[in-house]
């Protein structure tokens, strides 16, 4: 196999690695949901799977939808084609994904209006989870307590993987990501004032137990529904590659 073959083998997996299922916030390829990647001379082809056969359809076709965008941006790639296994409506998403007909074109009247708030609504979810674990980890580690947290920039985490995760969820909702930047803010990136910290850091605890739930039970019914994903879903599985790039 030739050193580009190799190279575009390694940026289709890191491309696929971008993709986040939008409940679980979690990549497709951690979830076990990549079940195979074919690549040739000309194309890549990646079929994706998902626990059930009944997940959400407008989860669903955000992650093929994003797939095939995350795939796209790959540098000599060739045509690209995402297709969903084993789901009720993975003719209509395959056929609405490969002629590019946008989610209201796939589904028409079963359609809601987009799903553009649908997407920010679970970027807030993850902002909300990401700063609850870098604040919890600050006050289990005694440097902060409660009462100073309104106080807290984005300078005084550590550098981590906790911060790493919250500058991106940050970004994504395009918050302010310098570094006094307030750790503390609303959707909108204005700070919390410090009566109400309490009452956020409960909240952002119980978005980040529903997400992290989610993900363990989602992880239980695809191990269920899938024997090589083992006891534990995605662990220790990878997906199925077939590459037969021969160029150079």
């Amino acid at each position: 196999m030739t050193t580009t073959a190799l190279s575009v083998e390694a940026d289709v997996l890191s491309a696929l690695a971008t993709v986040l299922d939008p409940e679980l916030d979690q990549p497709v390829t951690e979830l076990g949901f990549v079940r195979s990647v074919t690549i040739d001379d000309h194309s890549v082809e990646v079929h994706l799977r998902l626990p059930t056969a009944f997940c959400a359809p407008n989860f669903a076709y955000l992650m093929v939808s994003d797939a095939y965008d995350a795939l796209a941006g790959v540098p000599d790639v060739g045509r690209v084609r995402v297709l969903l296994d084993d789901h009720h409506d993975s003719d209509k998403i395959n056929t609405g994904t490969a002629a590019g007909l946008g989610y209201v074109g796939t589904f028409g009247s079963e359609a809601e209006d987009s799903l553009d708030e649908l997407r920010r609504s679970f970027q807030r979810k993850a902002h909300l989870a990401a700063m609850e674990r870098c604040c919890r980890s600050l006050l289990a580690s005694g440097a902060w307590t409660l009462e100073e947290l309104p106080l807290l920039e984005l300078f005084d985490l550590p550098e981590n993987s906790l911060k790493a995760a919250l500058l991106r969820r940050r970004g994504a909702l395009g918050l302010p990501n310098h570094s006094h930047a307030r750790v503390m803010v609303d959707h909108d990136g204005d700070p919390i004032a410090k009566p109400d910290v309490a009452l956020r850091l409960r909240l952002a605890t119980a978005t980040r137990i529903s997400i992290e739930g989610n993900a363990h039970f989602c992880r239980g019914l695809l191990a269920t529904r899938y024997a090589d994903t083992g006891p534990e879903g995605a662990a220790g599985f990878s997906p199925v590659i077939t590459n037969s790039r021969s160029h150079s």
